[in-house]
Parts: structure tokens; C-alpha cells; sequence
């Protein structure tokens, strides 16, 4: 090892946790699994993250029941209930924990979600986020007054200034102005405070913003696009990223290209953290835990599952075929309009003739099924093993710069996330690459954040 590398300090690692709701990665119909929308459930994983000294609780958002090929399917049902009324509510029960939650620019508008955040902001002291997304799923549009959808190359520009909206309401207010003089009877030093006036291709609004300036000036902003122009969003706007490569040289080819990207904006490596999520399974030992891998895989993968997963690429109906039995003889359906439309997984292929090739000689070479085929490529754990390899490999991949750390979706709830915080959180303490304590209020300080005030005062000054 070269003395460069010797001396280079060792980077904290930042984790977090996801509730995922009922889904793919839920094994819902496991003993231990309790209810996905009780508050109890909410409150005992949150309580959980904070006693490991967790950055965030992360919530991801459902806007419609999970469709392909326009019916609804009961893989990704319920689970998503109002994410502004769960944190909200999830405030009052943590006191460190930082609250993010998704919230889509597509459908929504910049006043009500800026009041929103700002409100979260103001009543969790501090410890607000949002992650910005976008929608181009026509099915899901149907759910709001606007129908339709964005096309791809108008969603992110809807977003952008999306997010530029917002934050000018959360700059309308510098942190000042409410005097509350009793003896004078003056509440306010400016009677023209939150005033804003935007006017762009999205939006054209004015008026006052009615929420004061909030403990983090702005809630600290998330994006989740891996697309060129998601990478690029994020370089000029977001706090974090997440990042779906669970491999460590995927990972760190994904971490250079972001992380490259901010100096055109003007801004530090250090001032975007990405954060991959990240599944887990642990066991007393690293074949008990390979063990428990492959019948949470299954329980993840039902017949069900393996033929819409399959139907990805296919981009034709193959309820007709068993999942038990061989891959269909037929090509892919290269038609425009694909039968998950909107879906991320469909996105994953961009040569879905190759890909069934590759599948095909997999499955005879190994005499698997379909369900076998797609737990076998599907996205597997990221983690396995016992604690103390789940706590070096976390720790060797944030080291090597493949991530800053991990946002963690385990496969029960609420109960997942008991024995990682119990076994694997106080080695990576031992470590010295863990607090032990929080050492800040807000999330901005959990992340190593400046304050955006701060920021703004420095740039001025240069």
C-alpha cells in the first residue's frame, strides 16, 4: 500500500433506511412481516434507524396501483400512504432522524409542495428532504386533472424549474423579519415578506409565501435519475443522489461520472453525496447467510412475478406460460409502445432481442425455468454475509469511492432493519468510520451539509 493511500483519511459512512412498502422486494407473507401502513410499523422502523444512529428515513411514493398491459397486478399494491402526513407524524416520535420523502414534480405544483416541505421543515426542527422526481407513466397521469404524461424530454425540464420555484418561495423569506414586538405591536419588520414572482415555461406565478424561513433554509434535496440528463440534474441541484450499481466497479465508475460533473456548477465534490440503495441478509455465518439468500429469493420471485418480470422484455403478454417451465420460443415484441409502460425495468433494456438471446443460453446451459432464470439475473442482495462481512464490504466500498454510503431496503418490515442495527452498526463504530452520536441537529449537519445560507455567503464573497 503506497503512502498516499496510507495517509488518505478514512471516509464516514452514511446510511440510511427505506420503508419499502408492499413490492418485489417485500416478502410480505413471511411470520415476521407486520402491516405496511399501520403507524405503528412507520414508528417502529423509524425508531430503529434512529437508535442506530441512521442519516434519514427515506419513503418513496405510489401515485396509482402498479399496472402492465393496462390492468392493475398485486405486486406493488398498498404500502404508499400520504408521505407529508407519515413524516409528519414521524416527527413527533424521533428527535434526530432526518425525514425524506418523494414527491413528484410531474404532477404536483411548486406552492403547495415549497408550504409542504417548509411546514415538515419547521416541525421536525430541521431535518426535512425532499426527493425530486418525475413521471412519464401516461397510467398514473390519469390519476390528475392534466391526464397524459411528459414526454421524456420535457420532464426534466418541468422539473428543473420545478425545483427553481420552490426554492425562490424558500428564499422569499431570509430568516428576519418576524419581529413579534409586543410593545409596539409590530409582527412583522417587512410587510413584504415571502413575496416571489416567477414567470417560465412551466409556471407563472406571484404572490407572498406564507411559511417563514425554516431551520434549514431549504429542505436538503434528493434525485434518483441515472439517465444523462438525471446525472446532470443532480450535479447542478441536489444535495445526494441515489444510485442503483451494487457492484464495486459499477459503483465507482457511477460515483467519478457525477462527482466529475460538479465543478461546471460551481461546486465541491463533498457537496453531492450518492447514495446507492442497498438490500441486505444476514447470518451468523457467511454460508448460513448465502443460505437465507436464496429462500428470501424465492419468497421475492412467486410464479407471478417471474412472468411480468419476464414480459420487461418480452413486451408481450405471457400469462399463457408457465413460470415453471422454459423461456418463450418467440422474439421480443420491438413494438413503441411496451407493455409496462413507464416502468424503470423497461428502460434497463435498451436491446431486448439480444438480451433474450443471452437469457435463452443461460437457461438451457444451467436447465432453468423462467422463475429460476429471473431470480438468478434479477437483482440480487447486496449484502450477505455475516455481520462482520456485511460491515467490511459496506465500509471497503465507501473507502474505494463507489458510494458515500448506503440507503438500506430490507426485506421485512418493520421488524428488518432490528439486527443490522444491532450487530453490524457497532463494528463499523469499532471501525472509527460510524458515529457514535449525532453530533448535529439537522440533517444538513447527519450529511455533512452547509447550510445554504452559508453557501449563498460565500459565493457572494467570492
Amino acid at each position: 500500500m503506497s503512502s498516499t493511500s496510507q495517509d488518505k483519511p478514512r471516509k464516514q459512512v452514511h446510511l440510511a433506511a427505506h420503508f419499502p412498502g408492499v413490492n418485489n422486494t417485500t416478502v410480505w407473507s413471511d411470520p415476521e412481516a407486520g402491516s405496511h401502513i399501520e403507524f405503528s410499523s412507520f414508528a417502529h422502523f423509524a425508531r430503529t434507524a434512529e437508535r442506530a444512529k441512521f442519516d434519514f428515513l427515506f419513503l418513496a411514493e405510489g401515485l396509482r396501483l402498479r399496472e402492465q398491459g393496462g390492468k392493475v397486478y398485486d405486486l406493488d399494491v398498498v404500502g404508499r400512504p400520504d408521505t407529508f402526513t407519515i413524516l409528519t407524524a414521524l416527527a413527533a416520535v424521533t428527535e434526530h432522524l432526518g425525514l425524506t420523502g418523494t414527491i413528484n414534480s410531474t404532477f404536483n405544483e411548486p406552492y403547495e409542495v415549497a408550504r409542504q416541505f417548509a411546514s415538515l421543515d419547521h416541525l421536525s426542527d430541521g431535518r426535512a428532504a425532499w426527493n425530486v422526481v418525475t413521471s412519464w407513466d401516461a397510467f398514473t397521469g390519469e390519476n390528475f386533472r392534466r391526464g397524459g404524461f411528459l414526454p421524456q424530454e420535457e420532464r426534466y425540464s418541468r422539473a428543473k424549474e420545478f425545483l427553481t420555484t420552490a426554492n425562490e418561495l424558500f428564499d422569499s423569506w431570509h430568516g428576519d423579519e418576524i419581529l413579534a414586538d409586543r410593545q409596539t405591536g409590530t409582527f412583522l419588520r417587512d410587510a413584504k415578506a415571502g413575496a416571489f414572482v416567477h414567470q417560465g415555461q412551466h409556471f407563472d406565478i406571484q404572490g407572498q409565501f406564507n411559511v417563514p424561513r425554516s431551520p434549514q433554509g431549504r429542505p436538503v434535496i434528493f434525485q434518483a435519475g441515472d439517465s444523462d440528463e438525471g446525472r446532470e440534474f443532480a450535479a447542478s441541484s441536489a444535495d445526494a443522489i441515489f444510485s442503483r450499481y451494487a457492484t464495486l466497479k459499477e459503483g465507482q465508475a457511477f460515483y467519478t461520472d457525477v462527482k466529475g460533473r460538479l465543478a461546471r456548477y460551481g461546486r465541491e465534490r463533498d457537496q453531492l453525496l450518492i447514495l446507492p440503495a442497498a438490500t441486505f441478509v444476514l447470518g451468523d455465518t457467511d454460508a448460513e447467510a448465502e443460505e437465507i439468500s436464496r429462500e428470501v429469493r424465492r419468497q421475492q420471485v412467486s410464479g407471478a412475478t417471474a412472468i411480468k418480470h419476464l414480459e420487461f422484455v418480452w413486451n408481450r403478454d405471457l400469462s399463457a406460460y408457465d413460470p415453471e417451465g422454459p423461456l418463450p420460443d418467440i422474439d421480443p415484441d420491438l413494438g413503441e409502445h411496451t407493455i409496462a409502460r413507464g416502468r424503470a425495468q423497461v428502460r434497463m433494456y435498451r436491446d431486448p432481442l439480444a438480451t433474450a438471446r443471452e437469457w435463452r443460453e443461460l437457461a438451457a446451459a444451467n436447465k432453468w425455468s423462467i422463475r429460476d432464470l429471473v431470480i438468478e439475473t434479477g437483482n440480487r442482495q447486496a449484502f450477505v454475509g455475516s455481520p462482520a462481512t456485511v460491515a467490511e464490504t459496506i465500509d471497503s466500498f465507501v473507502q474505494a469511492d463507489a458510494s458515500d454510503g448506503f440507503i438500506l431496503v430490507p426485506h421485512i418490515t418493520p421488524g428488518g432493519l432490528d439486527t443490522f442495527a444491532d450487530t453490524v452498526v457497532p463494528l463499523l463504530q469499532e471501525r472509527g468510520v460510524y458515529r457514535t452520536e449525532y453530533e448535529g441537529t439537522t440533517l444538513r449537519d447527519h450529511l455533512g451539509l452547509a447550510h445554504p445560507d452559508h453557501v449563498r455567503d460565500e459565493r457572494a464573497a467570492s
